[in-house]
């Protein structure tokens, strides 16, 4: 058989890195959150899975999660599903100790940023139980919040929900002090396996910088032509574009600023 040159090889390997991940441990959280700024903001929910390594962490959505995974299988048709495993929360978050990867399908496109993993956490002489685990407190501004976060020593593993890590044990809770994002553990243990279908975004990927997409789901709310194939009454579509104006206004993203 001939041999591959080396360059293939590591090209191969390289791109398997990018699409599977590696679980040793998987940590699902219950999200609690308000998507608009407004006094009477209804709370949603939403799950999230968190797949974890010695060296690294991978976060997504769990609709997403489960979704991607049929996808891989051949075993879902889009077409049919009539969006069981549609998410708002489309982005998916790799984690290592330096950097934060984060690859986001945006209007049927796929973009792929990085970003510094600089988080500063202040530990609090506070502690308290969650479940079976004691855990201690801690605190950080990052991205225009105000976190609380509370961690299990238990756990050795500097991970958590969404981008928030580098904290002496896993994050269990985490919070900002408005409470609009809400993150709980409810479910931790051993998860074994190649998760062959972690990103599913990574045809035609473009690198950009973070600021590029920024709060991108505003500008997609905003939109002023979303409406345009599927509604031809000038009336309804002036309404529905001044709502998604109004809607755009109103939102209120997890990061409200970029660092």
């Amino acid at each position: 058989m001939k041999k591959l040159p080396i360059f293939f090889i590591l090209l191969s390997v390289k791109l398997l890195s990018q699409i599977s991940f590696n679980v040793v441990y998987e940590a699902d959280y219950k999200l609690q959150y308000r998507l608009l700024n407004t006094p009477d903001a209804k709370i949603e929910e939403a799950a999230f899975a968190l797949l974890i390594n010695e060296k690294e962490s991978y976060f997504k959505n769990m609709n997403k999660y489960i979704g991607d995974s049929l996808r891989f299988e051949k075993k879902l048709d889009d077409n049919k599903s009539n969006g069981k495993y549609f998410t708002f929360f489309r982005e998916n978050i790799g984690t290592t100790d330096g950097k934060i990867y984060v690859t986001a399908p945006i209007s049927n496109k796929n973009f792929r940023y990085e970003e510094t993993n600089d988080i500063v956490w202040k530990l609090e002489n506070e502690k308290k139980k969650i479940g079976r685990y004691t855990c201690q407190k801690a605190t950080a501004k990052k991205y225009g919040r105000t976190w609380t976060a509370w961690f299990a020593k238990e756990i050795p593993f500097p991970f958590g929900p969404y981008k928030f890590n580098k904290l002496p044990g896993l994050i269990l809770e985490v919070y900002d002090d408005k409470n609009d994002y809400h993150y709980t553990l409810y479910k931790f243990g051993k998860r074994k396996y190649l998760c062959k279908s972690a990103n599913m975004n990574t045809e035609g990927v473009k690198q950009v910088d973070k600021s590029k997409i920024f709060d991108y789901q505003r500008k997609e709310i905003a939109d002023q032509n979303q409406f345009n194939d599927y509604i031809e009454d000038k009336e309804t579509l002036n309404m529905l574009r001044k709502k998604s104006a109004e809607r755009a206004k109103q939102f209120n993203p997890i990061e409200l600023a970029p660092n």
